[in-house]
């Protein structure tokens, strides 16, 4: 604890005179270091936990947390493995899925997609993504005389021109044998709904149908491709599972969401310790800020430090002071740093529009970033890492100017006063 006498001083020196103009600019500079140094690493890493949580989360939305899939692509006997599925304890639901890669054109344009036979329950989760239509009418039979309908994604939407209301063309390449070869199916299914995820990928690729259409359009009969499965804890996901995948060996594979995105995953990870330890440096940087400001602040005192130690201030006493001005420079940056951050990320859409808008250039790209919007995730315990980080590093800065001050001989300097 600081007694009355040393922290007067602390604050005196805190706030320097009018002839001390470049030593309080010295310390604001510190102070402004440790501010952006501080913010930098709150903005960055809650941005890149949000994108990781985020991409995850709508992952699962649509693939859930693993899938039980057969070797030959058919799942035969998929009720007794959904039912030995939805048995185990750990599992929140499961359900059957059908996922194909097929092809779809409208009015000459043709894309690459990936067919979707989903049951109406996980249909209906799909609701609450849907930008135009109805996700209902893909129960009713269709308006224009086609075989079904089906929702589509907003990209796929845009890139071939469909509408709601209008027939596009489902084509698969395998379709049935007959004596003369076999022959492709193309058929025409009404675009009920067109949804967004909000994963760029999935908004440009998915067309989801009914199970039964799948089944028909893909020739499966009453078979499935795979089942998907969703846990309570997605990082246990394999211990989960374990004894489902003892009961299915040979006949099934399970693929949990890490393998799946293994390669996405793991770099995000090895980015995400990169840039912090990259950003922790400006912290260090902010550190020898601080120092260099105490360091001239105790030549500018000299005089002042030795009137104090013939006056009875003990070596402790200025060390303290010096120690605990260098802290609070360090502290009152901090402080601005955590403002700042939440700040900047409270209004992240905004600015990237603003940067957007000034360059020209999109710095958010959704083809490359996988999400449609900049997400934003804060851990606070990370928080708390951060500001440990720089209040450690902002103390250690003092240690060295605070026992030059404390090893000031007052005779050395009085003695031609």
């Amino acid at each position: 604890m600081l007694s009355p006498f040393e922290w007067m001083i602390a604050k005196r020196y805190l706030w320097p005179g009018k002839g001390e103009a470049f030593i309080a600019l010295v310390a604001g500079i510190s102070v402004g270091v440790v501010m952006l140094s501080v913010a930098m690493l709150v903005i960055v890493m809650s941005v890149m936990n949000g994108f990781r949580a985020e991409l995850l989360d709508k992952i699962v939305s649509l693939n859930g947390h693993a899938i039980i899939q057969s070797y030959g692509g058919k799942l035969e006997n998929w009720q007794d493995v959904l039912a030995r599925v939805k048995a185990t304890p750990g599992v929140v639901s499961a359900s059957p899925l059908i996922e194909k890669p097929l092809l779809t054109s409208f009015n000459g344009n043709v894309e690459a997609v990936f067919v979707r036979g989903q049951t109406d329950a996980d249909i209906d989760k799909l609701g609450e993504k849907v930008v135009l239509g109805d996700m209902r009418s893909l129960y009713r039979p269709s308006s224009t005389g086609a075989a079904g309908r089906v929702a589509i994604g907003s990209r796929l939407a845009q890139n071939i021109g469909a509408r709601v209301g209008d027939t596009i063309t489902i084509i698969n390449p395998q379709g049935r044998t007959t004596p003369f070869g076999s022959s492709i199916r193309r058929i025409g299914y009404e675009v009920g709904a067109i949804f967004e995820v909000g994963i760029y990928d999935y908004d440009e690729k998915f067309i989801v149908m009914p199970m039964k259409d799948a089944q028909t359009l893909l020739l499966m009969g009453d078979s499935v491709g795979m089942i998907e499965v969703t846990v309570t804890d997605p990082y246990r996901v394999g211990e989960i599972l374990a004894p489902v995948q003892d009961q299915l060996a040979g006949q099934a594979v399970i693929a949990d969401w890490k393998s799946i995105n293994s390669a996405l995953f793991e770099a995000l990870q090895v980015e995400r310790a990169a840039m912090f330890l990259a950003l922790s440096f400006m912290v260090v940087v902010a550190a020898f800020n601080i120092l260099s400001s105490l360091v001239m602040l105790v030549r500018a005192k000299t005089r002042d430090i030795a009137i104090m130690r013939t006056m009875g201030a003990t070596r402790r006493s200025l060390t303290k002071i010096f120690v605990t001005t260098g802290t609070t420079i360090g502290a009152i940056g901090t402080a601005a740093g955590l403002v700042l951050g939440a700040v900047v990320l409270f209004f992240r859409e905004p600015i990237v529009d603003f940067i957007a808008f000034t360059t020209g250039q999109q710095i958010w790209d959704p083809q490359v970033r996988f999400l449609s919007t900049l997400p934003s995730r804060t851990d606070p315990w990370e928080v708390f890492g951060i500001v440990a980080l720089a209040l450690v590093m902002s103390f250690l800065a003092t240690l060295y100017p605070a026992f030059k001050a404390a090893n000031t001989d007052p005779v050395q300097v009085l003695r031609y006063e």
